[in-house]
């Protein structure tokens, strides 16, 4: 079971746009490799169970969250740089389109 959700893990990680190799590239600086992988093999594990037994659909989330949660990061960030002393104002540069 372990060398099956390693290599689950692996190919998880290396689908270009996949929410799981998001949460790698978020994990490898501070957990290393191995223990991020492991990471994302845990987290395959508890979605493998969740499935069948609570009966949840699985829908990909991919690499771009919603685009109210885009938001809400953009506007935290400008409430940041206000706290240190910058004047901000947020104009997107193109509309946020989200591949698909």
């Amino acid at each position: 079971m372990r060398r099956v959700l390693t290599e689950a893990a692996q190919a998880a990680v290396k689908a270009k746009g996949s929410h799981f190799q998001v949460v790698f590239r978020r994990l490898l600086p501070r957990l290393g490799y191995k223990q991020a992988l492991w990471a994302i093999a845990h987290r395959l594990c508890r979605l493998v169970w969740k499935i069948p037994h609570e009966a949840v659909p699985y829908v990909e989330q991919g690499a771009y969250r919603d685009p109210q949660a885009r938001k809400r990061r953009a506007r935290a960030l400008a409430r940041a740089l206000r706290k240190l002393g910058y004047n901000v104002a947020i104009t997107p540069i193109e509309p946020a389109v989200v591949p698909v």
